[in-house]
């Protein structure tokens, strides 16, 4: 049994959460904020079989897609302190997948 934390970007969320409960998975949504932009994401947790983590990945693959934005440096920790600083460009999106051994599991 494993467990698949993924975190994804709050736009992709409804349509990976989407695809992943059609193809029988449980899914469970937290709100979470990212370090980096500040920014809301969504944390994926998913139980699953070891043989369908697969399967998991690449419907995340599909669903959360990676994308350029423009983003002011004060969304950042240590930049953007100057009034002058200037806006960069982040790549934003796509998703970050962690996968747990689960010890035990059970639905009551």
């Amino acid at each position: 049994m494993k467990l698949v934390l993924a975190v994804v970007p709050n736009d992709d969320s409804v349509n990976a959460t989407s695809a992943l409960t059609k193809e029988g998975f449980f899914v469970t949504k937290l709100s979470t904020t990212g370090g980096f932009l500040m920014v809301g994401n969504t944390t994926l947790l998913i139980g699953t079989e070891a043989d369908r983590v697969t399967e998991i990945k690449e419907i995340l693959k599909k669903h959360c897609s990676t994308r350029r934005q423009i983003t002011p440096s004060t969304n950042s920790f240590g930049r953007g302190l100057r009034n002058d600083s200037v806006a960069e460009e982040t790549v934003v999106g796509g998703a970050t997948i962690f996968v747990l051994n689960v010890e035990s599991y059970e639905k009551i």
